[in-house]
């Protein structure tokens, strides 16, 4: 957002990766990520200690103290197209992925970036992961592949300002190994690694931190953001619209200026009963003939501003939805992955519970007996940890919720950027009409040879003398 404005891509570039997109979407799926073991509480906080681990964060570790332009500025991430043919049958699209913060520049295909994307999930499955551009099986046209290298853009950027995701290893990996093999290096770098919550040292100390109605609390945020989400997606909309006006704008005044100059260059003779009126037409027509400059130039302008308008303040906004729907897919993976494993726990135990009270209650055998009582036990550590889960994945949301509210402010810089675009392109347009007007004197020059604007005609349609 706060690098160069992106520059639309040129037709043969767009035009080579159309052609290349449906190719590279039927690369095998990546392999099978590494899923991290099953470890008891006990073993958490002896893995907690190493040294190696995340340390302990001064002052309450719960609050982030994190403005919008400290997240800006800790990378600004460009990503453009190079389409490349590779044999007579094989292509694929690859992208430079430039990064200010590493003095790196790589190249990637999307499919690096699909597996950047899972190890991020499989490391921080508690944090707003962004989601990527979806595939599109069936060929991709100019447009696709504009709106899907904008979408990696906005991926990689937030990405790289997040305070964790910018500190972990797979994001260095992907933005400045040059080797071939960037896949099974970034899935070497999260193996045996497990995810946050093996590795940070305030994993079995959440609870600890949190509000006594940090439910309640989760409840309304997740509220706000959904209120937020459907705002923003409406002003998106509209942002969108307003853009696309004023590039078709300029197409119509492109024209206009082409077809009034094609009047001033025909070259059809008058017919002898007009002849009185010659030296008018004649006037008129050298009037008219170099009139597709100056139109030209306020296409140029009104187009300058439509490209203005997608850059600076639909694709902010677009950053923005994004990171707020990485919040509502975080809220849902919340209920349905910890939250859900921790309640089918729970009733699992409860069966377990039944069983042993019918199996002492029947005189059974002491083997059966104690080993449901091992099962019993085992399950009883697996809820502890899905206890320990569950507060750590309510920490993690209550740090995402703040951070959210810490790119609020980008409404600012949003508005900002429209109002500028449209100061801007309005008194640039209205110094090319100014200079317009008096090159067409001879077509509003009145009875005396005075500058006088052309009348509005009355409801008949004719003009009183």
């Amino acid at each position: 957002m706060t690098g160069r404005a992106m520059d639309p891509l040129p037709a043969a570039a767009v035009g080579a990766a159309a052609e290349a997109e449906a190719d590279e979407e039927a690369d095998p799926p990546a392999a099978d990520l590494p899923t991290p073991q099953a470890i008891e509480p006990q073993a958490i906080v002896q893995q907690a200690a190493a040294p190696s681990r995340m340390q302990m964060p001064q002052g309450n570790p719960l609050l982030l103290s994190h403005t919008l332009q400290e997240l800006l500025a800790r990378d600004t991430v460009q990503v453009e197209l190079i389409p490349e043919k590779k044999g007579l049958f094989l292509k694929h699209v690859e992208y430079e992925v430039s990064s200010q913060r590493f003095k790196s520049s790589v190249y990637r295909r999307y499919n690096d970036f699909v597996v950047f994307q899972e190890m991020l999930l499989h490391k921080f499955p508690y944090r707003m992961v962004p989601a990527l551009p979806p595939k599109r099986m069936l060929g991709a046209d100019r447009e696709f592949i504009e709106a899907r290298r904008r979408a990696l853009k906005r991926f990689v950027n937030l990405v790289a300002r997040h305070p964790l995701f910018s500190e972990d290893v797979v994001l260095k990996l992907f933005l400045s190994f040059s080797g071939s093999d960037v896949q099974n290096k970034l899935k070497e770098s999260a193996q045996c690694v497990g995810d946050e919550f093996m590795n940070c040292k305030l994993a079995t100390r959440a609870k600890d931190f949190l509000p006594a109605d940090i439910q309640a609390q989760f409840a309304i945020s997740r509220e706000l953001i959904r209120n937020i989400y459907n705002s923003f997606h409406k002003l998106r909309d509209r942002a969108e619209r307003i853009a696309s006006r004023a590039i078709d704008n300029a197409a119509d005044l492109l024209i206009f200026g082409k077809e009034l100059s094609a009047i001033g260059s025909d070259t059809t003779p008058l017919p002898s009963w007009a002849a009185l009126n010659s030296s008018t037409w004649g006037s008129l027509k050298q009037a008219l003939k170099g009139l597709s400059v100056e139109f030209a130039l306020l296409a140029d302008k009104a187009a300058q501003q439509g490209k203005q308008e997608e850059n600076d303040v639909v694709e902010k906004l677009n950053l923005f939805l994004d990171l707020l729907q990485s919040y509502k897919d975080l809220c849902e993976r919340h209920e349905k992955g910890v939250l859900h494993k921790h309640q089918r726990a729970l009733h699992k135990y409860s069966l377990m519970k039944r069983q042993m009270m019918s199996a002492a209650a029947q005189n059974r055998e002491p083997e059966s007996v104690e080993q449901l009582e091992s099962r019993i036990v085992e399950q009883e550590n697996a809820i502890q940890t899905m206890e320990l889960r569950n507060y750590f994945s309510l920490y993690c949301l209550h740090q995402e919720t703040q951070l959210i509210h810490v790119y609020l402010p980008l409404t600012s810089h949003i508005l900002r950027a429209f109002v500028n675009s449209q100061i801007q392109g309005h008194k640039e347009m209205s110094k090319v009409w100014n200079d317009l007007r008096p090159k067409l004197s001879c077509l509003f020059a009145g009875p005396h040879s005075a500058l006088t604007p052309p009348c509005s005609p009355p409801e008949d349609g004719l003009c009183p003398h």
